[in-house]
């Protein structure tokens, strides 16, 4: 994401975390299904959890949401991905969402790649 109009991964979700917590307090049953969904949906099966953040990654770019391809590109960082990996995944959504994907896309691998580094660190983005 480009410093001058957007915020970087990390801070995207710094951003979005406390609306999570205040909605959170309001509807905490509808957050824990959908904790409970997403550790059903990301944990290792026939797919490993690398290649479901991986997925995920590619779903928020064709949506355009910062705050999941921020989440999608740290844990997929967190799950070993590799920038090609990421940068494969990310060129499957210019095939089937076309030229805003190469926006989005363009975006996702800069903070896919800030998760990366950070990861390779031994440390949060920040």
């Amino acid at each position: 994401m480009s410093e001058h109009t957007h915020a970087s991964g990390a801070e995207t979700l710094r951003a979005i975390g406390p609306q999570h917590r205040q909605l959170r307090q309001v509807i905490p049953d509808v957050y824990k299904g959908f904790g409970a969904l997403s550790a059903a949906a990301f944990a290792d099966g026939a797919i490993d959890r690398k290649t479901k953040e991986l997925i995920a990654l590619a779903i928020g770019v064709v949506e355009g949401c910062d705050g999941c391809i921020a989440s999608h590109a740290q844990a997929a960082a967190r799950a070993g991905a590799t920038n090609q990996e990421a940068a494969e995944a990310i060129g499957v959504t210019f095939l089937m969402h076309g030229g805003p994907a190469t926006i989005h896309g363009a975006r996702a691998y800069e903070v896919f790649r800030e998760f990366r580094a950070a990861a390779d660190a031994g440390q949060e983005a920040s």
